[in-house]
């Protein structure tokens, strides 16, 4: 299973990825295409596009068709809501404690020939996929202690690259903090300009929701939109102690300002889904549920209500 990768504009395949991974919790549910249609129409997407989208979810396994059923019904795989709970689970809490910190490192070095251009551009992009960053050329670091999926992809695009050498080491670095530490491999200039661009562009919306002026139909495109903006971040953000990061820090604005959006707009976006679904999918309202975060640290995951109105909850208190 391949999820459709995160870019800058909402893709309809990245879109409904993240309308599936918000309100279905069910590989029972029967998910009619014209169903989806009418939702995806919602977010100003053509016919052909949504079934496009469909057509591609399928080809990653996201999603599949139902033998023999005409016009097609679709349902998620059991591998899609596996993936889906622990996604929304890292959306949902993400930034919610500061890291454990340790003042480990897993560092990852190698050398390519200069005829291995193609690897060394493959080496990059694999490791940028784990949420590392280049120290220097060929030496790329992240938080933590975990080495064995950077030991796993160098393994895997340089074994057979003649001439080419690669290690990966713990370490732990004696000046940390300062221009010449760890935390110089990260554009965190850019970070904080783009959760600062996060907080002004959702400003408006969360005086509105404050305001109690936000319908149904804005609801759903506007807690999606939400979403799908600060999924991103639990992708792109190093997660780095409190000592390496620039003073004053965006995230806790951000998080507050997507965690109150996402928990006020949620009944309201599910019943605008269902109210879109019903007339393709009469089923719809005993299976589109609804994720939150939860403010209880203790107990995440934990599901209340029918199915029809159940809610999953995170923790969310930071």
């Amino acid at each position: 299973m391949r999820a459709p990768r995160a870019q800058a504009g909402s893709s309809p395949q990245h879109l409904l990825a993240t309308v599936l991974g918000e309100y279905l919790d069910s590989t029972d549910a029967d998910l009619p295409s014209v169903a989806v249609i009418a939702i995806l129409r919602e977010f100003g997407v053509s016919e052909s596009s949504a079934r496009a989208a469909l057509s591609r979810l399928v080809k990653r396994g996201l999603i599949a068709t139902r033998a023999g059923r005409r016009p097609p019904v679709y349902h998620l795989t059991p591998e899609a809501i596996a993936r889906h709970h622990a996604r929304m689970r890292q959306f949902l809490t993400f930034g919610a404690q500061p890291p454990h910190w340790t003042g480990d490192w897993v560092l990852a070095s190698f050398s390519i020939p200069s005829s291995g251009q193609a690897s060394r551009h493959a080496v990059r992009r694999a490791l940028g996929a784990l949420r590392f960053a280049g120290l220097y050329d060929s030496v790329w670091i992240r938080p933590g202690s975990d080495a064995a999926p950077a030991r796993g992809v160098l393994r895997e695009l340089l074994s057979h690259v003649e001439g080419a050498r690669w290690s990966v080491m713990h370490v732990r670095f004696d000046e940390e903090s300062g221009p010449h530490g760890p935390a110089a491999a990260y554009d965190l200039a850019g970070l904080a300009s783009a959760y600062a661009t996060f907080i002004q562009r959702y400003a408006p919306l969360r005086i509105a929701v404050r305001d109690n002026t936000v319908g149904a139909a804005r609801a759903l495109v506007a807690r999606t939109s939400a979403m799908d903006s600060w999924r991103r971040f639990a992708d792109i953000d190093p997660d780095l102690p409190d000592h390496l990061l620039p003073t004053p820090w965006p995230r806790r604005e951000a998080r507050e300002t997507f965690l109150e959006i996402h928990t006020a707009l949620g009944a309201l976006a599910q019943a605008r889904l269902v109210e879109l679904a019903t007339p393709h999918w009469p089923d719809a309202a005993a299976w589109i549920t609804l994720f939150e975060a939860s403010d209880d640290l203790s107990a995440p995951g934990t599901t209340a209500g029918r199915r029809a109105g159940r809610r999953r909850r995170w923790a969310a208190a930071g």
